[in-house]
């Protein structure tokens, strides 16, 4: 185990994809021969040891530089639960450290140029820019700001070069009037009501586009999940323009596991000269999830709150990733999801004023079963002051039977299920369904008096049919939708 990381390197450093000059090999030698027992270093040619309470971000299986996913917890992580969650850990160490802010930063994905190689030359050439002189006495000097500037001036343009240029700053949109139906809503003030339709299985699509007309008239927009627990279904993409030809409002997921950061622009292009005005950032579901045989567990090309700065500048700059500008730039309304029951709600709500940072500007949560529990995270959110910066949609799912509850709650990740609910739904034995409809409809009731909360995301999980029902029951239904089914 590393000596300075509360975790084993998850796989090897890597090595140079290209022909290093000697003087360079022979330093990436002396520096992986430190670095990788020391902080299980992957070599990954962009070092945020200093930006990470001194804990190396590569060793989570995901790869995520920019904070956990929505499964993490203080126990394990779920991708491998022999190994505790590696953001966790930097979360609890940067806490006691006192340097929790600097998590904010929105950091860069691999500049896979430089991958394998060393990171030590830069910081030195760096320092020889900014001036020896001046970096050994402003490193030296009793002054804290003075101290803090210097270090800044050598490493700051280290880990954050020309083409990326991510900072801890808020970003609001550049343009006034709603991009989309759901955005004008929630600009409004109305409690809106999103809801998930499943992607079909198969190339048939009768059944998606009834389930699009059935939930329309009852919702702002209708989302379409991007092959989760990283088992394929049709697009999101291409759910998304079927749900436009059909007059309905999309909200496209599109998960960072399956992307690259070419793919990722170009899809996202492509998607909007289709209609498609709403997108949500995922992480993804790892494929630990998925069936057999896996694909690659152990890096993204680049992470949620990575798209949402990449999209936001896109949109708000008009240039790509690479710097060349774009003559007509997408608009969208970017959206992420939240995880209120993940991890310490103190922690999470770091990373939500990150997502909120990079450019989201809507948050739909992981399901919600616990109300009061809720509190904590919104409370932590408002002590971020970012609650009047991005609208909340929460996560409300009707549980169908004790089976299903209890998947929920011990096998997907970020899923809470106090035990007054899980008792409920067992003793009300071949009710279940219906009992299942009432807790969810108490939760709606519950939410829709909190302060920061905006609408609820309804997540049916096949049972798109409940959809209208509930929306009526709830009182949310707007006046052109039909009479409760």
């Amino acid at each position: 185990m590393p000596g300075f990381t509360p975790g084993r390197r998850w796989q090897p450093a890597y090595w140079p994809f290209k022909n290093e000059s000697l003087s360079r090999r022979g330093m990436a030698a002396i520096e992986r021969a430190v670095k990788v027992p020391l902080f299980g270093c992957r070599m990954c040619g962009n070092c945020l040891l200093q930006e990470t309470a001194f804990i190396c971000p590569m060793e989570c299986p995901k790869g995520a530089r920019n904070g956990p996913c929505g499964g993490s917890t203080s126990e394990h992580c779920y991708v491998d639960e022999t190994r505790p969650c590696i953001w966790y850990k930097i979360f609890e160490r940067a806490h006691a450290m006192g340097r929790e802010e600097m998590l904010l930063e929105v950091l860069p994905p691999l500049d896979w140029d430089k991958v394998g190689t060393e990171t030590w030359g830069d910081v030195f050439r760096q320092a020889k820019k900014t001036g020896i002189n001046k970096v050994f006495s402003g490193l030296l000097s009793k002054d804290v700001d003075e101290r803090s500037q210097v270090w800044e001036a050598v490493f700051r343009p280290v880990r954050q070069p020309e083409w990326w240029e991510g900072d801890a700053e808020y970003h609001p949109p550049a343009y006034e009037e709603p991009v989309s139906e759901l955005e004008g809503r929630l600009k409004s003030g109305e409690f809106v009501v999103t809801a998930e339709v499943a992607p079909p299985l198969t190339v048939a699509t009768k059944k998606l586009t009834s389930n699009i007309e059935l939930v329309k008239p009852y919702v702002a927009a209708i989302n379409f999940t991007d092959s989760p627990s990283a088992t394929p279904r049709m697009s999101s993409w291409a759910c998304s323009s079927i749900a436009v030809q059909n007059g309905a409002e999309p909200v496209m997921q599109i998960a960072a596991r399956d992307r690259t950061r070419t793919g990722l622009q170009a899809e996202v292009l492509g998607a909007t000269a289709l209609g498609v005005k709403n997108i949500l950032c995922l992480s993804g579901d790892s494929m630990r999830m998925a069936p057999e045989p896996r694909g690659r567990m152990d890096v993204i090309d680049v992470d949620s709150i990575q798209m949402l700065w990449i999209l936001r500048r896109m949109r708000d700059e008009g240039r790509y990733l690479d710097g060349r500008s774009l003559k007509f730039p997408p608009k969208y309304f970017l959206g992420a999801a939240a995880s209120p029951f993940s991890s310490q709600p103190h922690f999470q709500a770091i990373r939500e004023h990150k997502k909120v940072n990079a450019g989201a500007q809507f948050f739909q949560t992981n399901l919600v079963f616990d109300a009061e529990g809720l509190d904590v995270w919104l409370n932590e959110l408002a002590k971020r002051d970012i609650l009047d910066k991005v609208y909340i949609l929460i996560g409300i799912t009707p549980l169908k039977s004790l089976k299903m509850a209890l998947y929920m709650h011990h096998e997907v990740p970020g899923v809470f299920i106090p035990k007054n609910i899980l008792n409920r739904m067992e003793n009300a034995g071949d009710g279940a369904s219906e009992e299942g409809v009432q807790i969810a409809l108490e939760l709606i009731e519950a939410v829709h008096q909190k302060q920061g909360v905006n609408g609820i995301h309804l997540m049916a999980v096949g049972w798109e049919e409940i959809v209208p029902r509930i929306v009526v029951e709830a009182g949310l239904a707007r006046l052109e939708a039909a009479t409760p089914v």
